[in-house]
């Protein structure tokens, strides 16, 4: 339970890092990057279950990446108030959570 509240407070500031950094992403403050993260999240797991566990968002390898740009696009029109993402920005934007996500442990192992 802990390392869920864990998981989604990191997600969140690293969104809003992600947002500061590149232009083509905007997360409407604090709690818009929390929701955007549980959107996310969930939009991670439906694929997950439906493609498996090798396509997931949390893979390692150019599908894994792949699945997480494009579900970081699809977040945004699910809460269009809170996250706005083009094309080029969520490629970037899994690029760079990618990166963030291997060095910052964000689930207990």
């Amino acid at each position: 339970m802990i390392g869920a509240v864990v998981r989604f407070i990191v997600s969140a500031l690293v969104l809003m890092l992600v947002s500061f950094l590149i232009p083509g992403i905007s997360v409407n403050g604090f709690v818009g990057a929390l929701i955007a993260a549980l959107v996310i999240a969930g939009l991670g797991y439906v694929v997950e279950m439906i493609l498996g566990e090798k396509i997931s968002p949390r893979a390692r390898g150019i599908v894994g990446f792949i699945t997480a740009a494009v579900v970081i696009y699809l977040a945004q029109f699910i809460i269009p108030n809170f996250l706005s993402v083009s094309l080029l920005g969520s490629l970037i934007s899994a690029f760079v959570i990618g990166i963030i996500d291997a060095f910052v442990p964000t689930q207990l192992r």
